[in-house]
C-alpha cells in the first residue's frame, strides 16, 4: 500500500477543492520577515542585498551559468578589510560578503530577500544584440582604400 503525503511549505498555500489541488502564492501584505525568529546575528538584519542575472564570462561562449538569478551581499563599509602581509590577498572580517544564493527567477530572490528582512535593489538583464558574422566577409571586395596595411 502506498502512502501519499502532501508538503506544505511556508512560502506557499494550498486550496484544496473536489478534484484538483491549487497553489496560490502568499499576498504582499502578508509577508512576516524570518530575522526575528531566525537567531541570525544583529548585523545581518539591516545588510543590502544586490540581485542580479550573471553575464557570459569573457573565456566562453556557452550560456551555461546564465539561466538563473543570484543574490549576493554589499561590501560593508568598514567592514575589517586588510591586505594580507605575506601573500598580499585581500582579507575582510565580513563573512557574509563571500555568500552567494542562485534562484531560479527574480520573483523568487525578491520574495526570499523581503522574507529575510534584507533591502535589495536589482540589476536588470540587458540580453545583448546578436550580430551574425561570416567569415568570407574578410575577404569580400570593397572598393576604395585597402584595410590591411602592410609594414614590410
Amino acid at each position: 500500500m502506498a502512502l501519499l503525503f502532501k508538503r506544505t511549505f511556508p512560502f506557499s498555500r494550498l486550496q484544496e477543492s473536489k478534484n484538483e489541488v491549487v497553489e496560490t502564492a502568499p499576498e504582499k501584505s502578508r509577508i512576516i520577515t524570518a530575522d526575528i525568529i531566525s537567531g541570525a546575528p544583529k548585523e545581518l538584519r539591516y545588510r543590502t542585498v544586490r540581485i542580479y542575472k550573471p553575464t557570459r564570462t569573457a573565456m566562453q561562449s556557452g550560456e551555461h551559468n546564465t539561466k538563473h538569478w543570484r543574490l549576493d551581499f554589499d561590501i560593508l563599509e568598514g567592514g575589517g578589510r586588510w591586505e594580507n602581509p605575506l601573500i598580499g590577498w585581500a582579507s575582510s572580517s565580513d563573512y557574509m560578503q563571500a555568500l552567494r544564493l542562485k534562484f531560479k527567477s527574480k520573483e523568487d530572490a525578491i520574495y526570499f530577500a523581503e522574507k529575510q528582512g534584507w533591502d535589495y535593489y536589482v540589476q536588470d538583464h540587458i540580453e545583448p544584440k546578436f550580430r551574425k558574422k561570416v567569415y568570407a566577409d574578410n575577404f569580400k571586395y570593397s572598393p576604395g582604400k585597402l584595410r590591411i596595411i602592410k609594414t614590410k
